[in-house]
């Protein structure tokens, strides 16, 4: 949500930092802007729309040479999306200019308090009130630049990813962060700011992961700095090795990031598992549960927290928790589960999914957790995020880069590392046979091939997607462990379609949904030859007589089904508790080839941010 990026050194900084921003799209945004100093002066260009918008208006507006500078992707909050919204945004002397990801709280005070002192302001936002309130302390306290920002930031409530350039001090940068993600790109002789690491992966793989609460100064030809907002102190940077490439964040030959990380997902889940799984041993490592094995043995509970996506996994997590180690589970929404004074206890262990590791919902919910005593498990993707850096101990997915803000391998690179976790324990607690365990391994070990086997039905699925693209409304339905899938491929369809679609359990329909069934309405069911198969084909009959159309995911061979659905999809046989990872597939397909064919812009759908890093 928001992208910021920097750029000082010796290069040409408007190419480095234009590219960047396209490649921060995918995060979500409604207007962009650049500053760049050319020695003398700052220039600005902004504008609502995207970042090819801003890249036609800056042929127009100005020069861009010079070797420092800023840019941003804005999604709104404070005020609407507009040019004089947009950022970078200047103090009223015109000296310092700002970009800003997050939300200034208590920047109503602050800007009348401002006011009185006679500051005039042009925009609506949050982020003005901020560079304003530097300068303010710049002037009146005398201190340079970062020390005006550090006094500044101890006044403000809320959340930010900021930097800050002053004129007058033309060779450095100032960076701070709270509550949404910053990192310096370490090259020769040369720095990169931005809010991940894809701007400048092509440039250099060495980065600082800035902590919350931490600023830095970034000057040209010297050392970063970083020290504590709070006190001051002096911090020793840690310069991290990234494993992201460049060929990971790029479209190679697909249409969209999304159909690209869709047909990732045979790699990105044996990526999750290689190296922790070794099936014809009956082995599982994973060092974050192996070091922690009775804090999850010993559990009275689990807490699950999450959001969106992450949430629906989490509940598949649930049925394979309680099935497999007969642990009690709970899933929370994170939003829900920090502001209702949940009870935790320090036998409980909380598991926090988050793709990025920076949502914020589920950073406070790590917070509040921890606060109690409980012991917090991260899984996510991102190596360096918040989470896995606030979390007691926890488990990446490795399913590489996702850029399409529709979650696809994040939702089965997270059930594939739950299962995992889900073995461990019950093999440990003997819950399962030795026999079971290892049917499920060798199975586990089957299914990147059988999620191969089910992107086969592409064309299959884009010709229902064809005949089903006009229509307004959605409904899916799935019982036991694909009643999350339903909810899921829901949500997909919403996300990037717009069509209004839900999902329910099967069983379900009959309390309420069922009134809305008629010829227009098309149904997806999730029908494998695996749990209450003869309900499903009931719940299949009763829509039927209602004139319902039937899009059915069947498993292979299934008959039953073929002859009462208007369409099926075929997914290869596997246990019931790890179809999830194959139903979901045709799911992901079908609101991808429909979002197309409406020309919705899949990959950055409207109103929505990758990252939701503000509340």
């Amino acid at each position: 949500m928001c992208g910021i990026v920097g750029y000082i050194g010796h290069r040409e900084a408007y190419p480095v930092v234009l590219k960047g921003l396209k490649r921060l799209e995918y995060r979500g945004y409604d207007s962009a802007g650049v500053a760049i100093y050319d020695g003398k002066n700052i220039k600005l260009s902004k504008t609502k729309g995207k970042v090819v918008d801003l890249e036609n208006r800056i042929k127009d507006e100005i020069s861009v040479d010079g070797t420092l500078a800023i840019g941003h992707t804005r999604w709104a909050t404070h005020g609407e999306p507009n040019d004089v919204n947009s950022h970078p945004h200047y103090s009223n002397s015109g000296e310092l200019v700002i970009i800003h990801n997050g939300i200034i709280e208590n920047y109503e005070p602050l800007k009348q308090e401002l006011i009185n002192r006679g500051y005039v302001f042009h925009s609506d936002t949050d982020t003005e009130v901020l560079v304003n309130l530097i300068e303010d302390v710049k002037k009146n306290e005398d201190v340079k630049l970062g020390k005006a920002v550090q006094i500044a930031l101890n006044q403000v409530v809320g959340a930010y990813a900021i930097a800050v350039f002053d004129q007058k001090k033309p060779d450095e940068i100032v960076v701070a962060r709270l509550g949404s993600p910053l990192v310096i790109g370490v090259g020769e002789d040369e720095f990169f700011i931005a809010s991940d690491a894809s701007p400048f992966i092509e440039y250099t793989n060495n980065a600082i992961y800035l902590e919350d609460e931490e600023m830095a100064i970034v000057r040209r030809g010297k050392k970063v700095k970083v020290r504590k907002i709070k006190d001051d102190s002096l911090v020793d940077p840690y310069v991290q090795e990234l494993q992201l490439n460049l060929e990971q964040i790029e479209k190679g030959g697909y249409d969209h990031f999304m159909l690209k990380e869709i047909y990732e997902q045979p790699r990105a889940i044996l990526d999750t598992f290689r190296g922790r799984m070794l099936a014809n041993e009956g082995i599982i490592r994973m060092a974050g549960v192996d070091d922690n094995i009775e804090k999850f043995v010993n559990a009275n509970r689990i807490l699950i927290v999450a959001c969106g996506t992450s949430w629906h996994a989490g509940l598949v997590a649930e049925y394979v928790f309680e099935n497999l180690t007969r642990i009690p589970v709970e899933v929370e929404y994170a939003s829900e589960f920090r502001y209702r004074n949940p009870i935790i206890t320090e036998n409980d262990v909380v598991i926090a999914i988050s793709q990025s590791g920076e949502t914020a919902d589920t950073m406070a919910a790590i917070k509040l957790a921890k606060s109690k005593g409980a012991f917090v498990f991260g899984v996510c993707n991102v190596v360096g995020s918040s989470i896995s850096r606030e979390t007691d101990a926890g488990a990446y997915t490795h399913a590489g880069p996702e850029i399409g803000v529709a979650s696809t391998k994040a939702f089965t690179t997270q059930i594939t590392v739950l299962t995992l976790i889900a073995l461990k324990l019950a093999q440990k607690k003997g819950t399962i046979s030795k026999s079971e365990f290892h049917q499920y391994l060798s199975e586990m070990d089957a299914i990147p091939a059988k999620v191969e086997k089910t992107l086969e039905s592409a064309n299959h699925v884009k010709t229902i997607a064809d005949i089903y693209k006009d229509a307004t409304n959605f409904l899916y339905l799935g019982r036991g462990y694909n009643f999350p899938v339903a909810l899921e491929g829901a949500l997909k369809l919403k996300e990037i379609s717009y069509i209004h679609a839900e999902g329910y359990p099967a069983a379900e329909m009959k309390h309420g949904p069922i009134a809305l069934i008629d010829e227009q309405m098309p149904v997806v069911v999730i029908a494998t030859r695996k749990g209450h198969y003869e309900k499903v084909v009931s719940n299949i009959q009763e829509i039927k007589s209602r004139k319902g159309k039937i899009i059915a995911v069947v498993m292979q061979g299934d008959k039953s089904i073929k002859k009462i659905a208007d369409y099926v999809i075929e997914i290869p046989e596997t246990l019931e508790l790890l179809t999830p990872l194959l139903t979901t597939i045709p799911l992901q397909l079908l609101s991808y080839y429909i979002a197309v064919m409406r020309d919705c812009n899949v990959d950055q759908p409207r109103n929505l941010a990758k990252s939701v890093t503000v509340e």
